[in-house]
């Protein structure tokens, strides 16, 4: 079980209901990083702080606890850690031989060792997976969803705005079967942009 600090400005505690289990997080990155994986990939397991290594640093007995263990359901898992590109910089010489300690177990283990920042996690994909996470579960009408995509197969070079127009349901309604049907994958849109209403919709 991870320990959890007491809260410092610099943190933001909580855990994180996932369909493998809960995860804590220690920060916002990490929040979000845990947000973006379990979004791109529903059937992974996020184990917070799974292990504790020592190694030698020169003289020094050191400890060091990477921040995640994500196993996928295809492929290798990952250990992971998730730090502000800042405190790299800043921290590096001392932060690098607890990061060659975690590689070398995740190898021995069949697994791989990464480094996630702010520049892989935050952005346009993060924002869509924050939206349209909750939404996986929400229900959806299945004549209406049925509406949705046959406007969606109808339409060339279909967007999100152009189906939205051609349905014969309110607006609210609408964009509310859009949205679900897009957090379900039942409509692909490009998750690396914004969605805006032109945006192009296709079929999976």
């Amino acid at each position: 079980m991870r320990r959890i600090p007491l809260s410092r400005r610099s943190h933001i505690i909580g855990f994180q209901p996932l369909a493998t289990g809960t995860t804590e997080h220690e920060s916002a990155l990490e929040r979000d990083f845990v947000t973006l994986t379990s979004f791109l990939h529903p059937d992974a397991s996020i184990t917070s702080q799974p292990v504790s290594l020592s190694f030698r640093d020169g003289s020094m007995a050191r400890r060091y606890t990477p921040d995640f263990l994500v196993r996928y359901a295809a492929g290798p898992a990952q250990v992971v850690e998730v730090k502000y590109r800042a405190d790299l910089r800043a921290n590096w010489r001392r932060l690098r031989p607890g990061f060659l300690a975690a590689r070398d177990w995740a190898r021995e283990r069949g697994a791989m060792f990464r480094i996630a920042t702010e520049r892989s996690i935050r952005g346009p994909l993060l924002n869509n997976a924050k939206r349209l996470l909750p939404l996986r579960r929400a229900p959806v009408d299945a004549e209406v969803a049925e509406l949705v995509l046959g406007a969606a197969r109808s339409v060339p070079a279909a967007t999100f705005g152009g189906v939205l127009a051609g349905l014969p349901l309110s607006r609210e309604a609408g964009l509310a079967a859009l949205w679900r049907l897009i957090a379900r994958g039942m409509l692909r849109v490009d998750l690396s942009a914004p969605i805006t209403s032109h945006t192009r919709v296709s079929i999976i």
